[in-house]
């Protein structure tokens, strides 16, 4: 997940952040230093009859976010819900919001968090209104546990002893809908490579029922490669899911953005999604203009070209949320009849380039 803050200027100093942000930052230049022992051991092509498609193309997406992040210690409520809805009214809402995600971008995928709070009480009855709309109208869905906040926000499973009746009832609500992909967690960055690798070995084996072709297994540390995960044969016909954010460096070339995604990638592209991934879009920022000395513009075109020369699905961050810069659909309408628009077009044609639409960009 994105960590920079909601409301902050382009060009804002990152000094201002929180210890824990200069944490996942210090993290990521780790992982982007050692860049060479993260691909030094890339995984074969998955095989055949692994169940997956020969490539991830199929996933063409926005994450849909809770104004805090995705990050509690209560419930979810993403941007343009509220917990108080029935059912009913969670339906319609996320009906017009999926819909507009696809007149607007093209989209046809939305990842979506869930946590114990939203999952083990009376509000999942109505929270499942969204995966409902969505899968009811063709979407593929991903939902994907977020730990919570505070002290919580760790990279660890905040409690085991909720972390799997939570999963029980997703997976019993939705194993035999094709279109809902799990994903045991995001950005498990507490763990070691190894470890982590353990505990989505654990999560497969517990839910046997699901077919692996519908299960993504977070990339290593903050999804920052999926070298090691790809390589493990325990996780084999599992899709695998990358992050990867132009805020990791405070300036790249187009050329240098492009190697450092291929190193976190390896030889896995055929398994990867990038399920997160983004840069300002309330800002003014052209997409479509190549502009050297513009760290995230080098960024967004180099890792939507990229996507599109590997085939690889890509679902970008955020698609909605609240107050984010980085969002590339706003609310617009009645709260209960709410609608999209679109904050900045050149970065929504820079999607539908990765989705294999669209035109390059312009000299």
């Amino acid at each position: 997940m994105r960590r920079t803050p909601v409301r902050a200027a382009a060009g804002t100093s990152r000094s201002s952040r929180s210890p824990r942000l200069r944490a996942v930052l210090a993290a990521v230049a780790v992982a982007a230093v050692a860049g060479s022992t993260l691909a030094a051991a890339p995984a074969p092509a998955a095989p055949a009859h692994s169940g997956l498609a020969a490539d991830t193309t199929q996933f063409k997406g926005v994450n849909w976010a809770d104004p805090r992040d995705n990050f509690a210690d209560d419930l979810l409520q993403l941007s343009g819900l509220s917990t108080s809805d029935s059912y009913r009214q969670t339906y319609a809402k996320a009906s017009r919001i999926i819909a507009a995600f696809r007149a607007n971008l093209g989209a046809n995928t939305v990842r979506l968090p869930i946590n114990p709070y939203t999952v083990d009480g009376a509000y999942w009855k109505s929270y499942r209104g969204v995966i409902d709309a969505a899968s009811d109208q063709g979407f593929k869905v991903i939902v994907s546990y977020w730990e919570g906040t505070g002290t919580r926000k760790d990279g660890y499973i905040d409690d085991e002893a909720t972390y799997w009746p939570m999963w029980n009832t997703v997976v019993k609500a939705y194993k035999n809908d094709k279109r809902v992909y799990f994903e045991p967690m995001n950005e498990p960055h507490g763990y070691t490579d190894t470890e982590w690798a353990d505990i989505a070995a654990k999560w497969l084996d517990t839910y046997k029922s699901v077919p692996r072709n519908r299960v993504f297994v977070s990339g290593a540390g903050y999804n920052d490669h999926v070298t090691s995960v790809c390589a493990d044969p325990r996780l084999k016909g599992t899709y695998l899911s990358l992050h990867h954010y132009g805020f990791w460096k405070s300036y790249a070339t187009y050329d240098q953005w492009v190697a450092d995604l291929k190193v976190r990638i390896g030889d896995c592209a055929n398994r990867t999604v990038a399920d997160e991934f983004g840069a300002p879009m309330t800002d003014g920022l052209d997409y479509n203009v190549k502009t050297p000395d513009n760290n995230y513009i080098n960024f967004i075109q180099a890792v939507t070209d990229t996507f599109r020369e590997l085939k690889m699905g890509s679902v970008y961050w955020p698609g909605l949320r609240t107050d984010d810069i980085y969002s590339v659909q706003k609310l617009v309408g009645p709260v209960n009849r709410p609608w999209l628009e679109t904050t900045n077009q050149s970065g929504a044609d820079r999607l539908a380039w990765a989705w294999g639409r669209g035109r390059p960009v312009q000299g």
